[in-house]
């Protein structure tokens, strides 16, 4: 007998499945390809919390916190350092936001510090002139995707959840008690709850149980460059995007931007022009990147909702289904407390942290 069904293996599906089976429940996890092997393993590898609307906050503090001790919930550091986030401003309207974004989070323990354009200069001489200024955010910092988000499924399956993975889900049903998940390779699964976790796919899950949700996908398009002299000490973005970049021990700088395209539904790629934007700001932006080779570029599919912020929390039609999708690229740090507050609800009833602005419901008539 299984308790939960997790439909999707991305650092949100594995991070419930986890925190489930961590609180005694029979879990089983389907994942159609392999765990972490798309938007929660192709993303940029930030781990922030600088520049997320205020009631994202509490969820993300409370990752942050989840964050601290990652070798102790999956096994492995995860390469996760936390270099500081560093936001620039190219324009003095841009600090102006920074500045009011700092004094609106000043009571959530951001610990941001505003730099001027000589304190930015004498703290990290490597940015180009085109910033004006910045905010710090100290404590945030990055990690390593590809091997943090297979991780989560992985402790999963230590603490006896049960994982498959390429198992294509082709069917989905309610009876009086229970839901049926049936999948292309033979596999049949009943339980009597069911986590919504499959990325940019999920409205798919949701429409079938009357909740249609206004959801697109999109392409981060992403490189990474040759190894470098160690310059960048912080994980960078820009206020208003554009680019975002971060520097890793062996010396290469992972950069992303824009968009790329899809070749099909599991597939993507980032688009010349693209990839031509990202070199183009990061001279303007890092100058000791002019001249650096790209050695490899990727993307992924991401899950977009209208107002760029997920859905967590219960079904409005369907007692037992719960959801937790639509993180718009900006998952990554928030998943280990997305999937403890997923796991709170099966468990205990309801959420420690503050969900309600991110109910299903918002979309509905």
């Amino acid at each position: 007998m299984i308790d939960v069904i997790v439909l999707g293996g991305g650092i949100v599906g594995a991070s419930a499945a986890l925190m489930l089976a961590h609180k005694g429940q029979r879990v089983a996890l389907v994942e159609r390809d392999f765990c972490g092997s798309h938007s929660s393993g192709v993303n940029y590898g930030g781990v922030r919390r600088q520049g997320r609307p205020l009631h994202q906050l509490p969820l993300s503090q409370r990752a942050h916190q989840l964050w601290a001790d990652l070798p102790g919930l999956i096994g492995i550091d995860g390469e996760y350092v936390r270099s500081g986030h560093l936001k620039l401003a190219r324009c003095h309207a841009d600090f102006a936001a920074l500045q009011a974004y700092a004094e609106q989070t000043c009571g959530f323990g951001l610990g941001l510090q505003l730099l001027d354009h000589a304190e930015l200069r004498a703290r990290f001489p490597w940015v180009g002139d085109v910033a004006v200024g910045a905010s710090l955010c100290p404590e945030d910092g990055h990690a390593n995707p590809r091997l943090v988000s297979p991780a989560f499924a992985r402790a999963a399956r230590r603490l006896g959840a049960s994982i498959f993975e390429q198992a294509e889900v082709i069917r989905i049903e309610h009876d009086a008690n229970l839901f049926h998940v049936n999948c292309a390779n033979g596999l049949h699964l009943q339980a009597p709850w069911l986590l919504n976790c499959a990325g940019a796919w999920s409205g798919a899950v949701a429409a079938q149980f009357g909740e249609p949700v206004p959801m697109t996908s999109a392409h981060p398009a992403m490189l990474v460059t040759e190894p470098l002299p160690l310059v960048m000490d912080v994980s960078t973005g820009v206020e208003g995007g554009g680019i975002y970049a971060r520097q890793v021990a062996r010396g290469n700088c992972i950069l992303g931007g824009g968009r790329g395209f899809a070749l099909g539904p599991l597939q993507a790629r980032p688009g010349q022009a693209a990839v031509l934007d990202i070199l183009r700001n990061a001279a303007e932006l890092y100058p000791f990147l002019k001249g650096a080779q790209a050695i490899r570029t990727w993307s992924g599919t991401e899950g977009y909702l209208p107002d760029h912020e997920p859905v967590i929390g219960p079904s409005s039609t369907r007692p037992g289904l719960l959801h937790g999708f639509g993180f718009a690229g900006a998952g990554f740090q928030l998943g280990p407390a997305v999937g403890e507050a997923l796991a709170e609800i099966v468990c205990e009833g309801a959420s420690r942290q503050p969900i309600e602005a991110f109910s299903i419901r918002r979309f509905q008539a």
